[in-house]
């Protein structure tokens, strides 16, 4: 015979402060992702799910929130039709039925993601990593009625090449060109030779929502943080590839105020087409070769505000 054991958690607590954000953490699984006409995608996300708490509960249902997560995936890795914003949206669903106390619920996701390229001149193929980003925000008002917001972004590693390092180098050797050339001959010099510079390694993120009946693709995500830095990186590279590498970045030096610019006007043209209360967030973050610290940038804002600062009707 089953033993019927207390439920602490529906007492009611002895300091009665509701709190913002409880739940769990790090909980992985595996997901396997089916695609028409192409081999499936294999991930191992990790998830982090909370619900906020009322005042006069003591504590979570903390298992229902691992248990939502299961249930998900099991319904949705057969179905070709699912993204991973989508995906989480879904628990949000889940976790809203099973915490029928929670006014808002949060399902967060991460995983490593393996694309394809080829270097950029023996045309090498290669398997790169970024770091793909779910999340989804559930708000049940008063009424009952449950408001889902999503989102999908993307982290990348790419390489940034120093402007203000690199002008400085110029006209160093501007002074010294000028010992033994005249004017004209110097500046033909400049107008020719890529510079020397310091630089970083990048690391972009975008995250953007996404309304319902609209799809953006992580792959796009990806190439707009990748073309917003000095240079892509690659994982294998011969030697010609890596000149073209050094050189193609150094004739393209970026701040890391420049990389969040960049990818910020890369969306507002991209997805123009989205509503005007679309949250976006870039953010930017350059691990210096020549401090001990790195340089950081963000901004978050929405598409209606991004676009009217560009002057994007």
């Amino acid at each position: 015979m089953a033993v019927c054991l207390p439920d602490t958690q529906d007492d009611a607590p002895s300091i009665p402060i509701k709190l913002t954000r409880v739940g769990v953490t790090g909980v992985k699984k595996l997901l396997q992702l089916e695609r028409t006409n192409k081999r499936p995608i294999i991930l191992l996300p990790t998830f982090d799910a909370f619900v906020d708490l009322p005042n006069d509960q003591k504590g979570v249902h903390m298992s229902r929130n691992p248990e939502a997560i299961s249930e998900v995936l099991e319904t949705v890795a057969k179905d070709s039709t699912v993204d991973i914003e989508s995906l989480c949206a879904k628990i949000v669903e889940k976790m809203m039925i099973k915490h029928e106390y929670a006014k808002r619920v949060e399902i967060s996701m991460t995983t490593d993601f393996m694309f394809m390229k080829e270097s950029p001149v023996t045309k090498n193929k290669t398997q790169e990593m970024a770091k793909l980003i779910a999340k989804a925000v559930g708000k049940r008002d008063d009424d009952g009625n449950i408001d889902i917001r999503k989102s999908i972004g993307a982290e990348l590693i790419g390489m940034t090449v120093c402007p203000c390092a690199q002008e400085s180098v110029r006209e160093s050797d501007k002074t010294k060109l000028l010992e033994f050339l005249d004017e004209e001959t110097t500046q033909k010099v400049l107008d020719t030779v890529t510079f020397a510079s310091h630089n970083q390694r990048g690391i972009g993120t975008l995250l953007i929502e996404v309304p319902e009946h609209y799809t953006i693709k992580a792959e796009d995500l990806i190439e707009i943080i990748e073309s917003s830095m000095s240079s892509p990186v690659c994982e294998l590279l011969k030697r010609p590839d890596e000149n073209a590498t050094v050189m193609n970045a150094h004739r393209k030096p970026v701040f890391v105020e420049d990389c969040v610019r960049n990818m910020m006007e890369k969306i507002a043209t991209k997805y123009s087409d989205l509503p005007d209360d679309v949250l976006i967030t870039s953010r930017q973050e350059n691990q210096e070769s020549i401090h001990r610290h790195n340089a950081f940038a963000e901004k978050v804002t929405t598409l209606g505000e991004l676009k009217e600062e560009l002057g994007i009707e």
